[in-house]
């Protein structure tokens, strides 16, 4: 069983960086795409990046330029920096892991999810 557990969130100021990372659990074996998502309540699920085992990577409009994803195979860890937070980041943020080769941002293409942890900027 794939467990996820995210950290690295918390409150900041706008334009500060923060740094998420997402640690799994055994049973990665299938597992090709992780990902991070956001979610407002009220508001959809949203795809902020993703990255295949072979390292490549697609980005929400959003977040390009200013989010890097990045993975670390060996210790099952995902980490999304992200710099120049702006309000509009607010949001619970998750990792997300699944199989599928197409780095497409769909909730649904991933079978696995962390807890979440909240990023909070403020004006």
């Amino acid at each position: 069983q794939v467990q996820l557990v995210e950290s690295g969130g918390g409150s900041v100021q706008a334009g500060m960086p923060l740094n998420l990372s997402c640690v799994g659990s055994s049973g990665f074996s299938n597992v090709y795409s992780m990902a991070w998502f956001r979610h407002v309540q009220g508001k959809e699920r949203e795809g902020v990046a993703a990255i295949g085992r072979d390292g490549r990577t697609n980005y929400a409009a959003f977040a390009k330029g200013r989010f890097t994803i990045s993975r670390d195979n060996a210790k099952i860890t995902v980490y999304l920096q992200m710099n120049d937070l702006r309000p509009e980041d607010t949001a619970m943020y998750y990792c997300a892991a699944g199989s599928f080769y197409d780095l497409a941002l769909r909730p649904t293409d991933f079978g696995y999810w962390g807890q979440g942890t909240q990023v909070t900027v403020s004006a």
